[in-house]
């Protein structure tokens, strides 16, 4: 996407050289006078001047065609960054969701168990008594076993020994009792844990719903960004085949020597602005100098990644990871091959230097510290972007108007002018 963004882009500024030159050899305007051109007849001039404005009227429109179709590329990027995002949630809170199943399914069959020991405890305790009871019986005497009067020295002896019995008898109903209330106890732990298992799994449920969802979201929005591509490449080419033709015309007006002198100065120019962008990109890290520890620690764990692939649903708190894939434009540039960072995936490993924990979600991301206007936003703050309320990108700032992040599939972690298009209005800070 960078790199189509880039081209067209370029492409503008020749539209802007171009028509800078219909400009200049129009009546009227002050320009160095060119090497004496070939002495057309009055009607060949009329003709080809008109012929020349009509061009550059139609690269005109084109341009401002290209850069609505520009703009409107831009605005579908972000939907489709918010909505990856949003399956990003929804792939952590599927997660999270499992987890709590696999434990209610645990605590579901553990309270089962216990349910079925405690039924089964009160069964045999049962057929002890009535064991005791027809023993009882068989003797002829609500006593108990005749064995247990034999060798009595006297009645009270007897008497004692009766009693005793009885004594026994009654325990046994007393632990049959509370072998009950068990019972009872674990069949009511048994039906809690199973309507938290219903719970849990109902959630799973609605997770693996809003997964799908977030999914169907993603790959719409993909597709509209496509379409889009398409339209503004179709555009792009139109306005590219009227600028051949515009620069055929002013060739003709200007002559061939005219038209190369304005196209290497153009060049030139071109060539000093890349080169100055190459040194800026290849500098120094300008951080702040009056950054802490803390801070220091957390930009240089980020600036050590720069150069290093994106990859989305890559990173974590020891380094660049595997990417995972999205089912559209992250597939398309084989993201799930790569080993790199997405643009939490990077913030996950630069806190990681200081022991702090982040979750794999931007929009959690951003409330995980204090809120701070950007106006004080300081160096190791977090910085997020949304569309429509939807937060979709974070990137750290590191002073001076700078910032590190991984911008988007097919890109490189790097540093970059902190962009305010889009930008939430508070900054998160950790530290």
């Amino acid at each position: 996407m960078a790199a189509v963004l880039t081209r067209r882009l370029r492409a503008a500024g020749v539209v802007t050289a171009s028509i800078a030159l219909v400009l200049a050899i129009a009546p009227g305007t002050a320009a160095a006078v060119p090497p004496p051109p070939p002495n057309p007849s009055d009607s060949e001039l009329k003709d080809s001047r008109a012929d020349a404005k009509a061009k550059a009227g139609e690269v005109g429109t084109l341009t401002n065609r290209v850069a609505q179709a520009e703009a409107k590329l831009i605005e579908l990027q972000a939907d489709v960054e918010a909505k990856m995002e949003e399956a990003n949630k929804a792939l952590v809170d599927l997660e999270t969701a499992q987890e709590v199943a696999r434990k209610a399914r645990e605590d579901a069959e553990a309270a089962r168990r216990e349910a079925d020991g405690a039924g089964q405890a009160v069964e045999d305790a049962r057929k002890e008594l009535d064991a005791f009871a027809a023993g009882s019986f068989k003797q002829g005497s609500t006593i108990g076993s005749m064995s247990a009067y034999i060798g009595a020295s006297s009645p009270e002896d007897l008497l004692a020994r009766a009693q005793l019995l009885n004594a026994v008898s009654g325990s046994q109903l007393d632990a049959l009792e509370l072998m009950e209330r068990a019972k009872i106890t674990k069949a009511n732990k048994d039906s809690a844990a199973r309507a938290a298992l219903d719970l849990a799994n109902a959630k799973h449920a609605e997770a693996e719903q809003a997964k799908r969802d977030a999914d169907a979201a993603t790959a719409a929005a993909q597709q509209a960004q496509r379409d889009q591509v398409a339209k503004a490449d179709r555009l792009l080419a139109d306005k590219e085949a009227a600028e051949r033709e515009l620069a055929e015309a002013q060739a003709r007006v200007g002559g061939l020597e005219n038209q190369r002198q304005r196209y290497e100065d153009w060049l030139a120019a071109k060539q000093r602005e890349e080169a100055a962008a190459a040194a800026a990109a290849g500098g120094g890290r300008p951080v702040a100098a009056s950054a802490g520890g803390s801070v220091r620690v957390v930009i240089d764990r980020a600036l050590s990644q720069l150069g290093v692939p994106y990859a989305w649903g890559g990173g974590n708190a020891n380094g660049p990871t595997r990417g995972i894939r999205d089912g559209g434009v992250a597939d398309s540039f084989g993201d799930y091959n790569k080993v790199g960072f997405d643009c939490s995936g990077l913030m996950i490993y630069a806190f990681a230097g200081v022991g702090i924990r982040l979750p794999h979600y931007s929009g959690y991301q951003a409330t995980a510290g204090r809120r701070v206007p950007l106006s004080q936003m300081a160096p190791g703050d977090m910085l997020f972007w949304a569309t429509g309320g939807r937060i979709h990108h974070v990137a750290l700032y590191i002073g001076n108007g700078q910032m590190v992040e991984a911008p988007y599939s097919g890109s490189r972690v790097r540093i970059a002018s902190v962009r305010y298009g889009g930008i939430v209005p508070l900054a998160t800070r950790l530290l």
